[in-house]
């Protein structure tokens, strides 16, 4: 058999026992191939380390075969985020190519309508955008899934987990344990995410019967330099809370990191919730109790989603909603009853 870099289409198809066209088609992700053919296909191309020529592919299908992905950086959720995106796309023919606005989103408003209008139709076959800053459009035709959507109303096919149920069941845990002075710290006012965990903290609250103390919300932005500075002023105040809940684990660790400054301890003193359950929240002191979403499967669902898309297929449903959870650790314990 010759190198890797000289095995040719026709090398898979003799190997695997089929014609060119079967290998072609399983390439392509096109219909007419056998589940038990395919698998054999991509063993064999998986085994002889086989790769279609993207340029080749382009001329052939007038498709560029790339995906491109869109974060305005790469912090914990949108790293977790393409792994699962990059789980999605192995073995479908596609390419992936990650943009970065590098998280100067406040300096480069508009920066996904920016780097689609140059990507579309020449660059990359369809775009995943992920927090995107701004409401968007398909545009020029180019497929387009959002994950983490903004508030503004769209028509785009979206991924997103369940944010109110997820902060309910957050909030509900420390009411459980006895606390009352719970305070938010917000994520992005701009994401439909940080609307949403809002709106659960808010009825969680009000189904105990505990009213909302406006004081004890801050914005935390999803970022842990804004969350240490409303942290501060929480913990800081005459009348502090017991116990925050923070709309993301960045600023979840933010908090703990900031009571600790100040010489509070965590749970001792001070109960803390993430949300997000990223790697990051197992690894602080102590581990964070936060609320796991499916972050990993978001991306693999939305490259899932765009490939139908882009192979012109109708899903049957454009907009899905993952379920949340609690995971329950360190961060969080019974409030302490005055001797």
């Amino acid at each position: 058999m010759p190198p890797s870099s000289r095995i040719t289409i026709r090398d898979v198809a003799v190997q695997a026992g089929v014609s060119i066209a079967t290998v072609s088609k399983v390439l392509n992700q096109r219909y007419g191939v056998a589940a038990e053919t395919s698998a054999r296909v991509r063993a064999v191309i998986d085994e002889l380390g086989y790769e279609a020529s993207l340029v080749a592919q382009s001329l052939r299908n007038h498709r560029t075969n790339v995906i491109g992905i869109l974060v305005a950086d790469l912090e914990p959720f949108s790293t977790e985020l393409l792994k699962g995106a990059a789980d999605s796309i192995r073995g479908s023919g596609f390419e992936l190519v990650v943009y970065s606005a590098g998280g100067r989103t406040g300096d480069q408003a508009g920066w996904e309508k920016r780097y689609l209008s140059r990507l579309s139709g020449t660059l990359v076959d369809g775009a995943v955008l992920v927090t995107p800053a701004v409401v968007l459009e398909a545009l020029h035709g180019t497929p387009v899934v959002a994950v983490d959507p903004h508030t503004g109303p769209t028509a785009l096919p979206t991924i997103d987990s369940d944010n109110l149920r997820g902060a309910q069941l957050a909030t509900e845990h420390l009411l459980a344990l006895g606390h009352r002075r719970i305070a938010l710290l917000t994520g992005r006012p701009d994401l439909q995410s940080a609307q949403l965990r809002e709106t659960g903290y808010r009825r969680a609250l009000a189904a105990a019967g505990v009213p909302v103390d406006e004081d004890l919300i801050r914005v935390g932005s999803y970022d842990p330099d804004i969350s240490r500075r409303s942290a501060r002023e929480l913990l800081t105040g005459p009348d502090r809370p017991t116990a925050v809940f923070a709309a993301n684990d960045l600023s979840a660790i933010a908090t703990v990191e900031t009571a600790s400054a100040l010489g509070l301890r965590v749970p001792d003193d001070l109960s803390v919730v993430g949300f997000d359950n990223i790697p990051d929240s197992m690894l602080c002191t102590p581990p964070l109790t936060t609320v796991d979403q499916p972050i990993r499967e978001m991306g693999r669902r939305a490259i899932t989603l765009l490939i139908e898309l882009i192979n012109g297929g109708e899903p049957a449903r454009t907009h899905l909603t993952l379920d949340t959870k609690l995971v329950v650790r360190q961060s969080t314990r019974a409030v302490a009853v005055p001797s």
